[in-house]
């Protein structure tokens, strides 16, 4: 009856979320939240600085789960140049310390009273990523940690999980980032699914177009990228039995990723970006193949005027595709759900419930907290 509970509150929330996101895409074209806030109630925060973006949420309790207040995001391109010498540039670190000023009036405007501020990839390659923090304490009051891939894999699935089908026993559940690829295999338990291994892979968007020198991406290093991807998922699958678990129709797939959510809108042919019509949609991996194609079959230039991609991510959506296309045709499921929530909201619901707040989305299991 719980398990029924749960998913009648999942369906009233996300008919909830569509109609609210529908009226504010009328009316906001810039902001896909701003809900009102309601007076004297306790605000979070959350900001995820990835290799490519840096991104805010600031939410609220409501109900069983949380409402967002108001977000941001901005390409910063903080991994830029990163490979060469392990060494963040400081033309990307004054992009992100000015995002980062965005991010901390946002935080002050609602005096937020708990905000975790996480940092991926990039930093946990960098070798003056301690010198940056403490530049971005003095200059924005913020205060970072580096997390390690398993707490980043931990909180991804604990801000997603709630899309998955408690039907499927098993979850492979991914997230394509700027300079890593985080793969997880989780299993259903009573209450929630718990994570039984992760793949951490050293490839990401930004990685993978630095290593092609940016440049204009052909079928053949297409098919490089993918055959680089697919070669790291054999242990891994193999160590988890997880093609006999396909075979015996257990598994799903989830992907949160600005790859997927993008292939999402290019497959529905939308004009701008409409979070409500992307989070929890089902696409066959016949629909994912022909949207790749749209975007794989084009120059730069014919890229760029497909809404939803512009000049700022028209590099890195094609190695995006190679990432995604090895890890389907490794694990031939046959469709993917698209998450468009991750760490942002893992953080905020684990911040929620360490205050003692009722929260449904079954966290993830905390094995993997490292």
């Amino acid at each position: 009856q719980k398990m029924k509970d749960m998913i009648n509150t999942t369906k009233a929330r996300v008919s909830h979320d569509r109609i609210v996101n529908s009226n504010l895409s009328k009316g906001r074209r810039h902001n896909k939240y701003k809900y009102s806030p309601n007076v004297g109630q306790n605000f979070y925060g959350a900001i995820d600085l990835g290799t490519n973006n840096c991104r805010l949420l600031v939410a609220q309790p409501s109900g069983g789960g949380f409402q967002v207040l108001d977000s941001f995001s901005r390409i910063v391109r903080l991994g830029e140049g990163l490979l060469t010498d392990n060494y963040l540039k400081k033309s990307a670190m004054d992009r992100t310390i000015f995002a980062l000023k965005i991010c901390s009036q946002k935080l002050n405007s609602f005096d937020v009273m708990k905000s975790r501020n996480i940092a991926t990839e990039a930093c946990r390659r960098a070798e003056n990523c301690d010198a940056f923090f403490d530049k971005i304490d003095q200059e924005t009051g913020l205060r970072f940690e580096t997390i390690t891939s398993n707490e980043e894999a931990r909180l991804a699935l604990l801000g997603c999980q709630i899309l998955l089908n408690p039907k499927k026993p098993y979850a492979i559940v991914f997230d394509i980032g700027g300079g890593s690829t985080e793969i997880i295999w989780a299993q259903k338990s009573k209450k929630n699914y718990f994570i039984l291994d992760v793949l951490s892979i050293p490839a990401g968007v930004v990685t993978l177009s630095e290593k092609s020198n940016n440049r204009e991406v052909d079928y053949g290093l297409y098919n490089e990228m993918v055959n680089s991807i697919f070669r790291q998922l054999f242990v891994f699958s193999k160590r988890n039995n997880i093609e006999q678990r396909i075979i015996e129709k257990k598994v799903q797939m989830l992907g949160t990723s600005g790859t997927v959510t993008t292939l999402g809108a290019v497959h529905l042919n939308l004009n701008r970006y409409d979070r409500s019509m992307i989070d929890g949609l089902d696409l066959t991996f016949d629909n994912l193949k022909q949207a790749r194609d749209k975007l794989i079959n084009r120059n730069y230039q014919e890229r760029t005027r497909i809404p939803c991609i512009g000049s700022e991510r028209v590099n890195l959506i094609v190695p995006g595709c190679a990432i995604l296309e090895a890890i389907c045709q490794k694990w031939k499921i046959g469709n993917l759900q698209i998450a468009d929530r991750g760490l942002r909201e893992g953080m905020l619901l684990e911040s929620m419930m360490k205050d003692g707040l009722s929260i449904t989305g079954n966290p993830a299991a905390n094995s993997l907290n490292k």
